[in-house]
């Protein structure tokens, strides 16, 4: 198969998701458009998805590679050395999209002059409680988490691997993902590609269902790692500091000075600092419960974000601490 006749290689990196690559695998089946290939690379799990891989290879172009586990990053790279697409798409392993999801991106494409692209990611009405309350931490504007992005930022928007679109020979040229384990290398990647006058842009119809974390503690680790990366990004590249990337670890030096206040019995003034969690916090269960349609998702919904916040703030103090 040579180059330029396949339009979208999919790469996915994988580590122990069998289930998750089922799933996503079977979304992509669905699609009507069909210049598509995947690329799955399975990042030295111990759960292999090769069976899985097999499943749909006779209604769809796949190929599946091992390798020794390396990090998504360098498994990604991986997946593209073997890819032969005009246009190289990255989903998560716990993504799946709907079935106009290519059209939307051809659609896009046809009228806007851009090198790479992401889209917005949503729940589906299958996702459990936990999961419906993640992803409206994740996505709410009363959070900091969610797509920062707009038509009209076509220059400034920063994909996620989760859902992200570039050109192959614009990923070439920045040098792909750089050679990082922490979380941060989708981020990374986006500023390499701003910061080489490329032009990106938000499709905001391009969406995909995203899954994340089903568990507490495996949330709170992303986010321990993504403050972790942070640092490191804002370390990395100049200008790119933004006062909302310090928000949760404000949040987080709030509860220790209650934690302070209370041990030293300053009621007064523990009292004033709880009030504005406990305010925020009605605010997040309001919303939730309004938005989802569900008071119990409201309540879980007041934890994962205060999940979010603590282990993003942690993590971002622990990075400048060890810096």
């Amino acid at each position: 198969m040579k180059e330029g006749k396949i339009k979208y290689s999919v790469v996915v990196a994988v580590y122990n998701r069998p289930e998750e690559m089922d799933e996503l695998l079977e979304s992509i089946s669905l699609q009507d458009f069909k210049d598509i290939e995947i690329v799955i690379v399975d990042d030295g799990s111990e759960k292999s998805s090769r069976e899985i891989s097999f499943k749909y290879s006779k209604n769809l172009k796949i190929s599946y590679h091992f390798t020794e586990n390396q990090g998504p990053a360098l498994a990604r790279n991986f997946g593209v050395s073997k890819s032969v697409g005009e246009w190289i798409l990255f989903f998560d392993s716990d993504c799946t999209i709907p079935k106009n999801y290519f059209f939307e991106v051809e659609k896009f494409l046809k009228n806007n002059s851009i090198d790479f692209f992401g889209g917005p990611d949503m729940m589906d009405d299958s996702f459990s409680i936990l999961q419906k309350s993640i992803n409206f931490s994740m996505t709410s504007l009363l959070t900091t988490g969610g797509i920062r992005g707009n038509k009209r930022s076509i220059d400034k928007f920063l994909p996620r691997s989760f859902n992200m679109g570039i050109r192959r020979k614009d990923f070439d040229e920045v040098g792909g993902f750089s050679d990082i384990r922490q979380y941060g290398e989708d981020l990374d990647l986006s500023y390499k590609l701003i910061f080489s006058e490329k032009k990106s842009a938000l499709i905001p119809d391009a969406k995909v269902f995203h899954k994340r974390r089903t568990t507490l503690l495996h949330f709170f680790n992303q986010m321990f790692k993504s403050g972790k990366g942070r640092h490191f990004l804002n370390l990395k590249y100049r200008n790119i500091f933004k006062p909302f990337h310090l928000f949760p670890t404000l949040f987080v030096i709030g509860i220790i000075s209650i934690i302070i206040l209370l041990i030293f019995n300053h009621m007064f003034f523990s009292s004033m600092i709880s009030l504005i969690y406990l305010s925020y916090a009605f605010l997040i269960f309001i919303f939730s419960s309004l938005y989802n349609k569900n008071i119990l998702i409201g309540v879980i919904s007041v934890v994962t974000t205060f999940y979010q916040f603590i282990g993003y703030g942690l993590g971002y103090i622990f990075a400048v601490i060890r810096r």
